[in-house]
C-alpha cells in the first residue's frame, strides 16, 4: 500500500505531464482511445466516489467558521463562470455546439485539482475544500438548471435528463464514498492514499477519449476553442480574486476563492456533453482540462513565490527590530 501511495503522490505531482502526453497520443492514435468514450460517466463516478472517501467533518468546518467566504466562493463559482461563458458564446458568435460546450464547462462546479493548486499557492486549503464540497453537492440542481437557462437558445436541453445524469455521476457516488468511509474508517483512509492515482488515470482517460473522438473538429476549430477556454479561465481567476478582495477577505482566502472559481470540473462537463449532445460539445471540456492544468500550476507557483518573499521580508524586519 505504501508503494502504491508513493506512486499515487508522484502521479498527482506530474498530472499535467500525463494530460499533455495522452492528449498528444490521442491525436496521433485516436483509434487506441475511442473505446473509452462509452465509459466516461463510469470513470467520473469512480472519481466522485473517491472524493466522497476523502470528505470529513473537518472539510465542512470552514462552512461554519467562514460562512460568508464559503457562500461567496460558491456563488461566484455559479455566477461568474456560467455568465462569462454565455457572454463569450454570444459575443464571439460561436458555433452552436461549441457555444453549448463552453457553457457546459462554465456551469460545472470546481475541479478537484483546485484544492491541490490552493495548497501549492499557500492559500486557505480549508476554505478551498469547503467551497469544493458545497459546490459539488449543490451541482445536481444548479448545473442542469443553469445549462437549461443559458444553452437552450443553441440546442435543445432536457433539464430533467441532465438532473438525473448529474445525480448519478456526482451525488450518488459521493454519498456512497462518505458511507464507505464511515463504515470502514481506518481502512478507507488508508485506501484514500491511492486516490490521486485513480483520479489521474480517470481524468486522463476521459480527456483522451474526448480528444480521440473529436480529432477532426479539434484540428478545424481547436485554436478558436483554445482561445475561448484561455479567456474564460483567466477571467474566472481574475474575477474570483477581485470579488473576494472586494469583501476584504484575507489574502490566503482571496487565492483560494480565485482558484476555486477559475478551475472547473471539466470531466463532468465532458460526461454531460457526451451523454446529451453531439460529440463536438465535449471539445471545450477536453481543452479546458489541458489548459487549466497549465494555468493552475503557473499561478500557484507565482503566488507561492510571492508568499515566500513576503515571509522572508517579514522575518528580516523582525530581526532588524530585534537588533
Amino acid at each position: 500500500m505504501n508503494f502504491l501511495a508513493r506512486i499515487s503522490t508522484a502521479a498527482g505531482n506530474t498530472f499535467v505531464i500525463w494530460v499533455l502526453l495522452f492528449t498528444a497520443l490521442a491525436m496521433l492514435f485516436p483509434q487506441g482511445f475511442t473505446w473509452i468514450a462509452p465509459h466516461i460517466s463510469i470513470l467520473l463516478g469512480i472519481i466522485m466516489f473517491g472524493m466522497g472517501l476523502t470528505l470529513s467533518v473537518e472539510d465542512f468546518k470552514a462552512v461554519f467558521k467562514q460562512p460568508l467566504a464559503v457562500f461567496v466562493g460558491v456563488a461566484a463559482q455559479y455566477i461568474i463562470m456560467p455568465g462569462v461563458a454565455y457572454l463569450l458564446a454570444v459575443g464571439l458568435d460561436l458555433p452552436p455546439a461549441v457555444a453549448v460546450g463552453v457553457i457546459l464547462v462554465g456551469c460545472c462546479p470546481g475541479g478537484t485539482a483546485s484544492n491541490v493548486m490552493t495548497f501549492l499557492a499557500r492559500g486557505n486549503i480549508a476554505l478551498s475544500l469547503a467551497v469544493s464540497a458545497v459546490a459539488t453537492l449543490v451541482s445536481p440542481i444548479l448545473t442542469p438548471a443553469l445549462i437549461y437557462l443559458l444553452a437552450s437558445q443553441w440546442l435543445p436541453v432536457s433539464g430533467s435528463a441532465m438532473l438525473m445524469s448529474t445525480v448519478q455521476i456526482v451525488l450518488i457516488p459521493i454519498i456512497l464514498g462518505i458511507i464507505f468511509k464511515w463504515l470502514l474508517k481506518e481502512k478507507a483512509e488508508e485506501g484514500a492514499k491511492v486516490l490521486p492515482l485513480v483520479s489521474v488515470i480517470g481524468i486522463v482517460a476521459v480527456i483522451s477519449a474526448v480528444v480521440a473522438a473529436n480529432k477532426t473538429q479539434i484540428l478545424e476549430s481547436g485554436l478558436l476553442v483554445l482561445g475561448v477556454v484561455i479567456i474564460h479561465n483567466l477571467i474566472g481567476l481574475f474575477l474570483g480574486f477581485m470579488i473576494s478582495k472586494l469583501f476584504k477577505f484575507p489574502y490566503a482566502d482571496q487565492k483560494a476563492i480565485a482558484i476555486e472559481v477559475g478551475m472547473q470540473n471539466s470531466g463532468l462537463a465532458a460526461a454531460l456533453a457526451t451523454a446529451h449532445f453531439s460529440p463536438i460539445t465535449a471539445v471545450p471540456s477536453a481543452i479546458f482540462s489541458v489548459w487549466h492544468n497549465i494555468s493552475g500550476p503557473l499561478i500557484a507557483t507565482y503566488w507561492a513565490k510571492k508568499a515566500q518573499k513576503i515571509n522572508s521580508e517579514t522575518m528580516k524586519k523582525g530581526k532588524s527590530k530585534a537588533i
